[in-house]
């Protein structure tokens, strides 16, 4: 680990008003080097929910710090590892648990990952992150950046990456079974929770269990209601990112490894319901991919709210799957439930077919991959190298469904050339206190 000496303590200052006093970001320490069974030490931001199976992921090392804003929601968690100190603000256990963490898992609303991680990054620490990465594209791009320039261990939450079935239909693809792909539909049924809403008209009392203040966090202060905490922010602008950003890290994820898509230059949307407080009820949305290394461009067509590809692309056959990916070529088309085998919808045309060996090694386990790169071993699956192009792609769609036009996308500048307003969604404000760390 690089260490900056020559920085100024006070460019690592963070200008948050937390219990009246500033909190300072400590100088980058260096990372430890671990024998072959030392064990990590893990903060665990976000450690309810879908944080307790994050933090279930990693327990076989040694969780020091466990931070929740909610203390019945974390309530399992944290009698499951009753010696680990008890944060609700991760402001503070970065803070002062800065020599005694190596690594810390990120599990919270969309609309903090950046946040914690950053701030977590810019102290030296490996970091795992649920999906989708960010809540904006831009802070999927500086992820991304600053985990290279920090040279910290990292991985995304979207476990299907580590699946078998999902490697072996990487490999299927890649070894030609369907000739040249020139087309991918992937859908979901999702949401699962209100899109498409209003923001509630009146406030109600805040839970006790809840400190709502740092729930919200770098999001516009708003006065507590029903529907936001602890599931349905997903559909709420402030806070997630819709159905698409909940889903498409994992299922638009194989064809995006399989072709080796990235960066696309167009993405349109139909949708119904959106608002400026929420997404919409559902979405279709067109992406299209340049060619890229001699192979031809490709158009992915994303499908939530129930919404499935029409019937003449799999011979009239209905899909049945909740979740999953048609990917089309001239030989033949394969649909792929997700974390399920993938079959070919014209077995007949591939008789002749023999599969290939396996090319891509398997996983040891997904949080095991981020275990193994925080101690030296191979960059996880899903290292932010890979998975912030990947956000960045999904997310492009919400610019696409806001705007309510076609966006053509400069991937180099982060902006989108033809319509202008649509580059607010780009990037967001932070509630002073909250913002970005920067060196």
């Amino acid at each position: 680990m690089i260490i900056h000496r020559n920085l100024s303590r006070r460019r690592f200052l963070q200008g948050s008003a937390v219990a009246g006093a500033a909190l300072a970001f400590p100088m980058v320490l260096p990372s430890r080097v671990f024998g072959a069974n030392e064990r990590l030490n893990i903060g665990s931001i976000g450690c309810g929910g879908k944080g307790e199976v994050d933090t279930n992921g990693v327990a076989d090392q040694n969780l020091v710090a466990l931070c929740d804003v909610d203390e019945k929601v974390a309530a399992n968690t944290f009698a499951k590892f009753p010696s680990a100190k008890r944060y609700k603000d991760y402001r503070v256990m970065l803070e002062k648990e800065a020599k005694n963490i190596d690594a810390v898992t990120v599990s919270t609303p969309d609309h903090h990952h950046a946040p914690a991680a950053l701030r977590a990054m810019r102290m030296g620490k490996h970091v795992y992150c649920q999906k989708p990465l960010t809540h904006t594209v831009h802070e999927a791009r500086l992820m991304r950046e600053t985990a290279a320039q920090m040279k910290v261990a990292t991985q995304m939450g979207n476990q299907g990456h580590s699946h078998p079935e999902t490697r072996r239909l990487v490999e299927l693809v890649r070894h030609g079974v369907l000739g040249n792909v020139t087309a991918v539909h992937v859908w979901t049924d999702r949401p699962i929770w209100p899109q498409g809403v209003h923001r509630p008209a009146q406030a109600q009392p805040v839970p006790p269990t809840l400190a709502w203040d740092l729930w919200l966090g770098p999001a516009p202060e708003r006065p507590y209601a029903d529907g936001y905490h602890p599931f349905n922010w997903r559909g709420w602008w402030d806070f997630g990112t819709g159905a698409l950003g909940d889903m498409a890290c994992h299922i638009m994820d194989t064809a995006y490894w399989a072709l080796d898509l990235r960066d696309p230059t167009s993405v349109e949307a139909t949708s119904e319901g959106c608002n400026e407080e929420s997404a919409p009820h559902w979405s279709i949305i067109n992406y299209q991919f340049p060619e890229r290394n001699g192979r031809a461009p490709v158009k992915l067509t994303w499908y939530d709210g129930k919404k499935k590809p029409p019937a003449e692309l799999t011979g009239g056959k209905e899909t049945g799957e909740a979740n999953g990916v048609l990917i089309i070529g001239d030989k033949g088309a394969m649909i792929a439930p997700y974390t399920e085998p993938p079959r070919l919808l014209n077995p007949e045309q591939q008789a002749d077919f023999k599969p290939p060996e396996k090319s891509i090694p398997r996983s040891p386990g997904h949080w095991h991959e981020f275990v193994n790169a925080c101690k030296g071993g191979p960059p996880g699956g899903t290292n932010w190298d890979y998975a912030g192009p990947l956000t960045e792609t999904v997310l492009l769609g919400n610019l696409a469904v806001r705007s309510g036009k076609k966006i053509e996308w400069d991937a180099k500048n982060m902006t989108c050339t033809n319509v202008p307003e649509a580059n607010k969604y780009v990037k967001r404000e932070y509630r002073k206190g909250w913002e970005l760390p920067t060196l």
